[in-house]
């Protein structure tokens, strides 16, 4: 992911952008299904450590009611959600190591 981010390749930007894509479709298929969101996590590699790649997730969330603040975005907290938002957003560490063993 930090090669694609630091990449001025547009095969790189395409890939970014599927990504993307692919998360907000199937966020989008799961809010269907569940009618709506309450929160939704960022996690492991991408979702705990790239402010930008949260931010242009966030905006494909915004039609689910999903504001994020772009400072708590930035500082690294955990809620990373504006105080009206409808969704919560989070950003949660993960110990994938542990999960690969578990």
């Amino acid at each position: 992911m930090r090669e694609l981010l630091a990449s001025d390749d547009v095969r790189a930007a395409l890939a970014l952008d599927h990504f993307v894509h692919r998360i907000s479709l199937n966020a989008g298929a799961l809010a269907a299904v569940l009618g709506g969101l309450e929160a939704f996590v960022f996690t492991a590699g991408s979702g705990e450590n790239s402010a930008i790649m949260r931010e242009r997730i966030a905006k494909k969330l915004n039609w689910l009611g999903a504001q994020l603040d772009p400072a708590r975005n930035e500082s690294g907290e955990m809620l990373i959600s504006t105080a009206d938002s409808q969704v919560t957003l989070y950003v949660m560490p993960t110990d994938e190591e542990l999960m690969i063993v578990g």
